[in-house]
């Protein structure tokens, strides 16, 4: 039903048309160049019709054409033609000489159509060509003069004017051009050769050949031409060079191009057809190091090429070309090997001192260093250092790549015994190569160092009544040095043992410096003591060194009472002569009571030969014999009174209060004695005085100290108090129970007073203020002693 109606309407509308339609056809004619943009007006449509001006506004225009492109357009209510497209006239026409569109106008209200056709007009847009870009022609050299060669023509679309006019060739000595017309018109050029070829002279010919249209400007196309001249065997070989002079680095990989030699034949073909070869007179070494290419002339690396092994190699190359009958030539190769920097240096130690005392002066002579490098030039040069922090130097010798090691400073074993030298050689190439030896030095010791002991001073302290012959402490000493001169060995000072009591009694090992006591300590009469130990190594010259030990006794509780063989005192006796001269033995010459006290023979020891008891006399006198082993014998005496007490203080106080008042009555007649000198000499008077300031010294630093080492001293200890006089000092120690403050006074002469808290007992010293001397410069010296023993113990 759909497709009925549409059919019904178009029907109608068909024959609405045929009913509006006039009669009148116009044709119309126009021309426009090719080319023209779009929107250039071709013509007015109203105005070449003649159409009423007055009706156009209800009338409209509209185009018809047989082509798909919309070339043209018309503006629908004036009525201008004009470019719709770009038209390119040989396109649309190919190769007519005349080009139009046709096209129909269509006016509407009332319906009217014309005809219209428009001219394209050729411009010059198009240049000739050629079929092809370039041509190449074979001619052999025996070609004769004149003969003539045709091209293919150029090809130009436009048409008129514009189309080719003429051809134009290169100029060139060989060929002239020809141009003709074929049936169509179409012009032919032809190449016609002038003179004979010579391949060898000329083997190719190129020329240029134009086409030119009659365009204004004019425009042309162009084609090349070649000419390629074929050749007969006619020329021998000719090497470019005679002699081919090349570096080569060595160790140039396999397949590395040396050289190309390059022979040339003027010949073509097979006749320029090459082969190379080496000289017959060449040698398998060349020929094993290299590979020659027979078709293209290069020589390449076949195997390892080494410097070091040989530095320049020379042979011959044959070239022979492919004719019928072939012909040779030869030339010289020269290759000359270029060192490479491919040898690291080496270093050789040609001798080697492999220790060195530590006392070594500056700039001696460790070792004797010798380096190699198989390079040369700057490969082979050598720049030698040390490892860093080593008191070692390397100096060049006069001998290139010979160097001196040396110490550059003062060694010292203690602080390192033993250096690692690493020595690098580094060559100057590049990249630079480099190789390293460690050489080992050992540091000999020097004995340059004193023993060191540990401690300086030493204290000890030991409990008295001691095991003897007991290690009692020891000493060490440590030296730094190696082996013997580190070896130290312990000795006890000399001298000491003359000059100090205890020091016989000691005994030092030598080896580890433990010391052992052959005597009992006893605090009750010695509380301290001092010596010195040696210690000594074994070098040579040996050093030494000494440290001062001081030992101080402890106090044990070991004084209940007093018993048999109770140490009280020790006399000591003083011989100037030596040997038996000096031999003293001591003796018991006077007793208040023979049975109560007993002196050691050879120590002059007082002990108690028994108990005292309460029916005991309380004050005992003692006359000490000493006698020396002289063929004459020398003797003195030394008077002991010992004073038995039930309470120590008391006695103390008793001597110290006894002594104090005889000292009153002695510094009387002192001044008194000072007045009448100084009325003689006042010098007498600032020496009285000089002394009477030492002497006051003296008694305040005997009462400050609680331990004085003296061979004049007294000692109280517990129950037991000592008192020794010597000439007219007179000294008082006081025990550990005692304090500084219950001293009231001290005196100088012969008694000592002592005070304590209660119960006080004045010893009187009955003894003469000098020991008792027999016999006529004996050279003895005895100290007469006073001493009071606590008869109920500590």
């Amino acid at each position: 039903m759909k497709e009925l109606r549409m059919f019904q309407r178009t029907v109608l509308f068909t024959a609405f048309l045929l009913c509006s339609w006039t009669t009148a056809f116009a044709h119309l004619i126009y021309s426009i160049h090719e080319e023209s943009t779009p929107g250039t007006i071709i013509g007015n449509i109203v105005k070449d019709l003649g159409l009423d001006l007055r009706n156009l506004e209800v009338r409209g225009f509209r185009l018809i054409s047989g082509s798909k492109q919309e070339l043209l357009k018309v503006n629908r209510k004036t009525g201008m033609l004009s470019v719709n497209e770009i038209i390119d006239r040989e396109l649309l026409c190919a190769r007519e000489d005349a080009c139009f569109v046709n096209i129909k106008i269509v006016i509407e209200n009332p319906l009217e159509i014309h005809q219209a056709q428009i001219e394209i007009l050729d411009i010059n847009d198009n240049s000739p060509a050629f079929p092809e870009n370039s041509k190449t022609l074979e001619m052999s050299e025996i070609t004769p003069a004149g003969s003539r060669f045709p091209l293919e023509g150029a090809y130009d679309p436009d048409t008129g004017l514009n189309s080719l006019r003429f051809y134009q060739l290169s100029e060139n000595d060989f060929f002239v051009l020809e141009v003709k017309e074929d049936s169509k018109k179409n012009k032919i050029p032809l190449l016609v050769l002038q003179k004979p070829l010579d391949r060898e002279e000329n083997a190719k010919f190129n020329f240029l050949l134009l086409a030119v249209d009659g365009g204004n400007p004019p425009r042309s196309g162009s084609m090349n031409i070649s000419i390629l001249v074929e050749d007969i065997n006619d020329n021998v070989l000719i090497f470019l060079e005679q002699t081919y002079s090349v570096t080569l680095e060595e160790n140039s990989p396999l397949g590395a191009v040396v050289v190309k030699v390059n022979a040339s034949d003027l010949d073509e073909g097979k006749n320029s057809e090459i082969i190379y070869s080496f000289g017959s007179s060449v040698d398998n070494t060349v020929k094993e190091l290299f590979e020659l290419d027979s078709n293209t002339g290069y020589i390449t690396v076949k195997g390892v090429i080494d410097f070091e092994q040989k530095e320049f190699y020379e042979f011959d190359i044959k070239a022979m070309d492919r004719g019928q009958v072939p012909m040779s030539s030869h030339c010289t190769v020269l290759i000359k090997v270029k060192d490479r920097n491919d040898n690291a240096p080496v270093i050789e130690v040609t001798s080697l001192t492999s220790f060195i005392f530590e006392n070594a002066k500056t700039g001696t002579i460790v070792g004797l260093i010798t380096i190699t490098d198989l390079d040369s030039g700057i490969n082979s040069k050598i720049k030698c250092t040390l490892s860093d922090k080593v008191p070692f130097e390397m100096k060049p010798s006069f001998q290139e790549n010979l160097y001196s090691l040396v110490t550059k400073s003062q060694l010292d074993r203690e602080s390192t015994n033993q250096y690692n030298v690493t020595i690098t050689a580094k060559d100057l190439g590049h990249p630079s190569l480099s190789s390293y030896e460690t050489v080992l030095i050992n540091v000999l010791d020097v004995n340059d160092n004193h023993p060191t002991f540990l401690q300086d001073p030493y204290v000890f302290y030991i409990e008295e009544n001691n095991s003897p012959g007991a290690s009692v402490f020891a000493v060490s000493a440590v030296d730094v040095d190696a082996n013997e001169n580190a070896l130290v060995t312990y000795y006890l000072r000399e001298k000491e043992a003359v000059e100090k009591s205890l020091v016989p009694f000691l005994s030092i090992n030598p080896d580890n410096g433990q010391v052992f006591s052959f005597t009992i300590f006893d605090f009750e009469e010695v509380k301290s003591f001092a010596f010195n130990v040696i210690a000594k190594d074994s070098g040579v010259p040996s050093l030494s060194s000494n440290v001062t030990v001081n030992v101080f006794i402890l106090d044990q509780n070991d004084n209940p009472n007093v018993k048999s063989g109770y140490f009280v005192t020790r006399i000591r006796a003083y011989d100037a002569d030596v040997g038996f001269n000096a031999w003293i033995s001591f003796s018991l010459e006077e007793a208040t009571d023979r049975s109560v006290f007993s002196v050691g023979r050879y120590t002059g020891e007082i002990r108690t030969h028994r108990a005292i008891g309460e029916s005991d006399v309380t004050v005992h006198k003692l006359v000490i014999l000493v006698k020396d082993g002289g063929r004459i014998s020398f003797s003195a005496s030394a008077t002991v009174i010992i004073t038995v007490a039930e309470n120590m203080e008391a006695n103390i106080f008793s001597e110290i209060k006894s002594t104090s008042s005889l000292e009153k009555q002695e510094n009387k007649m002192t001044f008194f004695l000072i007045i009448v000198l100084s009325s003689v000499s006042s010098l007498f008077v600032i020496t009285i005085i000089t002394l009477m300031v030492c002497k006051c010294q003296r008694r305040h630093a005997f009462l400050s100290n609680n331990y004085i080492c003296d061979t004049n001293y007294a000692e109280v200890s517990g129950s037991l108090f000592h008192q020794y006089q010597a000439g007219e000092k007179q000294l008082v120690f006081v025990g550990p129970e005692m304090n500084s403050k219950s001293v009231l006074d001290v005196g100088s002469n012969r008694n000592t007073l002592v005070i304590s808290d209660g119960g006080i007992k004045i010893a009187q010293n009955p003894i003469p203020p000098t020991g008792n001397y027999t016999g006529k410069d004996s050279g003895l010296r005895l100290d007469t002693t006073q001493m009071c023993i606590n008869k109920q113990g500590a």
